[in-house]
């Protein structure tokens, strides 16, 4: 039992510190592993039975999309791109909700995969950024 605390202890302590001295755009892939763990760990709680687990873990990656992911974008910066993703943000929350509701583990799979996609190409951008020594924002279109 002291073992798992401590361990969640220092977990917490390691984010933390990632948190405070990552730049804009790895704070938002941190947004996108967060809400793959919460939604692996839904999918995990599903089969196992464990229905408080799995409503909590999905609550929990609704709202990284919801207020992280979604409130990031900048529509004015991002335009079209922003509002597309806004939308896409949208429907992973709504499907979300219907695999807790439908207990759907392959809804569950399809909204990972989108996430995953999007992950991927934003830390694309990022290194594309890194290697040109280009000052441009990526985050603006988030």
């Amino acid at each position: 039992m002291f073992a798992t605390q401590s361990a969640a202890a220092y977990a917490k302590v390691g984010i933390e510190t990632n948190v405070s001295t990552a730049n804009p755009h790895q704070l938002v892939l941190m947004l996108f592993d967060g809400a793959l763990l919460a939604i692996n760990s839904a999918a995990i709680s599903m089969s196992n039975g464990d229905v408080v687990a799995k409503g909590m873990s999905t609550s929990k990656a609704i709202e990284i999309i919801t207020y992280g992911l979604k409130a990031s974008l900048d529509g004015e910066a991002g335009g079209d791109l922003a509002g597309r993703l806004g939308a896409l943000y949208d429907y992973m929350c709504q499907r979300l909700f219907f695999a807790n509701a439908e207990n759907n583990e392959a809804i569950l799979n399809e909204v990972s995969g989108l996430l995953n996609d999007l992950r991927e190409a934003w830390a694309q951008i990022g290194q594309q950024v890194a290697q040109s020594g280009n000052d441009t924002n990526p985050e603006q279109a988030g």
